[in-house]
């Protein structure tokens, strides 16, 4: 009953910033892509208050925007239909010539991926997985397809891969015993864990790599891309702000550090490295 009143409190306040910012809601609106790990449900609970006090602070109104999948949101980013993304989808070799400029990246450590199986598992290494089904979201997810896959053909381990749609629901079929085991965002597998008191182990853990980016399209004006960048960093040092992100980690049984850090497009060049090198082809 706490959590729902505090992620209610939340969404009220950002709401009722809105209806005092005539200056923002004259504006259109520019489209704001989230690659959603979880639920679309769950991560627009997260993200629109987000979003409306951006907005509101930045002066730049903002709209979330989500798709069924991540092929179909990545086709309209690449077809220039969002100011504004939260993913790591592009850094591909294609991708990156799109111009898309980084901004801003949840503040922590980073991410990793994992391949993970239940606790009371049978299977102990990677090569115990050969011939059997495990869970991957998409072929477009970093942690959640490309890094794992690639561990697991340098380990000369065949599997059938089970694609998911989403992070969340690669955990889930892993919790039900629909897959041996799952590629998966060592963050989101942990959160999942804590709200789901799911116990698991990891096979295999690749090395760090920065968190998802909030990029924006260069076709954004800089006045525009300089405010809404401003408006994310200065959250964490603002009541109000900090109100909405502390009621966000509760909504997603996180317990990392809050807010958003500036961070720059050489941030993720091992994430570049990594295409040019894996053998997921």
């Amino acid at each position: 009953m706490m959590r729902r009143t505090v992620i209610k409190s939340a969404m009220l306040i950002a709401a009722a910033g809105a209806l005092h910012s005539p200056g923002a809601a004259a504006q259109q609106a520019l489209g704001f892509y989230v690659l959603h790990q979880r639920t679309v449900s769950l991560t627009a609970q997260y993200w629109n208050p987000i979003l409306t006090y951006v907005g509101r602070k930045s002066g730049v109104p903002l709209e979330l925007k989500l798709t069924k999948t991540a092929q179909e949101g990545n086709g309209n980013a690449e077809a220039g239909a969002y100011a504004f993304l939260y993913t790591n989808h592009f850094f591909t070799p294609e991708r990156d010539r799109l111009g898309y400029k980084v901004i801003a990246r949840p503040a922590g450590p980073g991410i990793r991926s994992q391949i993970v199986v239940p606790v009371d598992s049978p299977i102990q290494s990677l090569q115990d997985l050969n011939g059997k089904e495990v869970a991957f979201v998409s072929r477009d997810g970093f942690t959640g397809y490309w890094l794992p896959l690639d561990a697991l053909l340098r380990s000369k381990v065949d599997v059938k891969a089970v694609f998911t749609g989403n992070q969340e629901a690669s955990s889930a079929q892993l919790r039900v015993n629909k897959v041996a085991a799952a590629g998966v965002n060592s963050s989101v597998m942990a959160r999942y864990g804590r709200r789901e008191s799911f116990e698991y182990r990891a096979l295999w853990t690749s090395e760090s790599y920065q968190d998802l980016c909030i990029m924006a399209n260069p076709k954004v004006p800089a006045e525009k891309v300089a405010a809404v960048k401003g408006a994310l960093i200065g959250m964490v040092d603002d009541p109000e702000g900090k109100k909405i992100l502390e009621a966000g980690a509760d909504l997603l049984k996180s317990n990392g550090e809050l807010g958003f850090v500036a961070a720059e497009n050489r941030d993720y060049d091992n994430y570049r490295k990594f295409y040019r090198t894996t053998q997921v082809k």
